[in-house]
């Protein structure tokens, strides 16, 4: 029996060659990587290596910041993210953003999920939106009979999974993930790692995070990112290895991904 080649996944975001300056710092440099459909890409290493500026940058969120800037290219679906007629706020639609710490709106948990819709000028039926957007983010059950709450009044693990359905609302096409668990406690994450899993179908999602286990549990590649000192004595993130998951956790190139993976710094 012949055994077909899996093919080959889409490439939703291709960074070429990138670095990232703050002013005339520059906080990462040299970043060639391509992100996937329907898969979750982890981008690990130790604190003030670069991850979470690079994630910032696929949704243009480093704009509101003076001084920001991105050299190199960074592209999705093929278009470069930094053209000049390119919308942010439309980038920002089609590539959403949940944060470290849980941020809902003080609003109902009725009107967090559908505000990005509502500013969209979303013309379809608001009701079901919110509704798909809550089950999609495993929520409904917890929240049906409680819409006009605050959305503030919802425990840590149910406020990020608020945040998930608010950017999933707005209909995106990849998810970023800052970090997304780690002001949460064993169970709230475990629910938000199962509903990552589940998302995965649906979405391109890339996630920032410092927690190794979680990484190989909820990825399917890994990018390992380390920082050296400059000849100025600031620190520049850089890619050191990008492989699938299995790789980056169990046999690696370089001797300093084993060594952050295995625990032995970082």
């Amino acid at each position: 029996m012949t055994t077909h080649p899996k093919p080959t996944p889409k490439v939703v975001l291709q960074v070429q060659n990138a670095s990232i300056f703050y002013g005339s710092f520059r906080a990462v440099r040299d970043v060639t990587m391509d992100i996937y459909a329907n898969e979750v890409t982890a981008l690990i290493g130790p604190s003030g290596c670069g991850k979470s500026t690079l994630l910032r940058c696929f949704n243009r969120m480093n704009d509101l910041v003076p001084g920001a800037r991105v050299e190199g290219k960074i592209t999705y679906h093929g278009k470069d993210l930094y053209a000049p007629e390119v919308d942010p706020v439309e980038v920002r639609r089609r590539i959403g953003m949940v944060f470290q710490k849980p941020n809902p709106f003080p609003k109902s948990i009725y009107d967090n999920v559908v505000f990005g819709a509502r500013v969209n000028k979303y013309k379809g039926d608001l009701d079901e939106l919110m509704e798909t957007s809550l089950r999609q983010a495993a929520l409904w059950d917890e929240v049906k009979d409680k819409l006009k709450e605050s959305g503030l009044s919802l425990s840590g693990g149910q406020q990020q999974r608020l945040c998930i359905a608010r950017a999933i609302a707005t209909k995106p096409d990849v998810i970023l993930m800052d970090e997304p668990c780690s002001a949460l406690d064993p169970i709230s994450t475990l629910k938000v790692e199962e509903l990552i899993h589940e998302l995965k179908q649906n979405y391109t999602i890339v996630i920032v995070t410092h927690n190794m286990q979680q990484a190989a549990r909820v990825s399917d590649r890994t990018a390992f990112f380390n920082a050296e000192a400059t000849e100025r004595g600031n620190r520049v993130g850089y890619l050191v290895e990008y492989d699938s998951t299995s790789v980056i956790f169990n046999s690696p190139k370089e001797k300093a991904t084993m060594d952050y993976v295995s625990g032995r710094f970082g």
